[in-house]
């Protein structure tokens, strides 16, 4: 797949983010980076993707205000010329026992995997338009795709990644006609968050039809598969290794 003179917008690209922006780069796209935090793990990201001979431009932004989102898909037009591929990453992932989490708890996670998304939409969505078409791909779990709230101290995450699905179906259908098609992706076992052990990396593994973790590069197919199709809106699609099934 040739991306050359495509624009893509990648929210949180760190660990498996980075990877994704690293063959959105191989393939020929111009990557575009929003980050919060992690400016020193973005600006490796982007010199992955200069180093392949394209362009990628660095952006900081809250995506728990809706100002910063609109500005930044506003900057990405103004840096790269356009935008094509909006790929929504970014995510809040805090357990909280259900009898400490605060009004302030809940929001964060709502704020960042849902509200920011469809803000970031809603302001990709004319430029877009006037390019004749584009791509949104946003990310659930696994278990919310599968409708199991199998862990406790989740309860803002699992609601939020939940909630992701459905805004990709109603995007699907809102954007259409404008041949921007909504995807979403729902990743499994891919990679341990730090500080996981052995022991519990094998369990997950074991608990895997598969028998392993996926890695990032499973994460990257997906992505590039949403853009390659061109009659695929409104899915989730899980890339899980079975997991769900066991």
């Amino acid at each position: 797949m040739d991306l050359k003179g495509k624009v893509a917008l990648i929210t949180g690209a760190k660990r498996i983010g980075s990877v994704v922006a690293s063959e959105l780069g191989s393939h020929g796209a111009d990557v575009a980076i929003s980050y919060g935090r992690s400016k020193i793990e973005a600006e490796q990201t982007a010199e992955r993707v200069r180093a392949a001979g394209r362009r990628s431009a660095l952006f900081q932004a809250d995506l728990t205000d809706a100002v910063s989102c609109q500005k930044v898909v506003a900057d990405v037009v103004a840096a790269l010329g356009r935008l094509d591929v909006l790929v929504h990453m970014a995510s809040v992932y805090n357990p909280r026992p259900f009898g400490e989490m605060t009004p302030a708890d809940f929001d964060g996670s709502i704020a960042v995997d849902l509200r920011a998304g469809f803000i970031l939409a809603h302001a990709a969505a004319p430029h877009m338009r006037s390019q004749g078409g584009g791509r949104i791909i946003l990310f659930s779990d696994w278990l919310a795709r599968s409708g199991r709230p199998r862990y406790p101290g989740y309860l803002s995450y699992y609601v939020a990644k939940g909630a992701v699905i459905a805004l990709t179906e109603a995007l699907s259908l809102e954007l259409a006609a404008d041949n921007i098609l909504v995807n979403a992706i729902a990743p499994g076992p891919i990679l341990a968050p730090s500080g996981t052990s052995a022991d519990e990396h094998q369990k997950v593994a074991d608990a895997t039809p598969i028998g392993r973790w996926g890695g990032e590069i499973e994460i990257a197919k997906a992505v590039l598969g949403f853009i390659e199709h061109d009659f695929v809106t409104g899915e989730t699609f899980r890339v899980d290794g079975g997991r769900h099934v066991k």
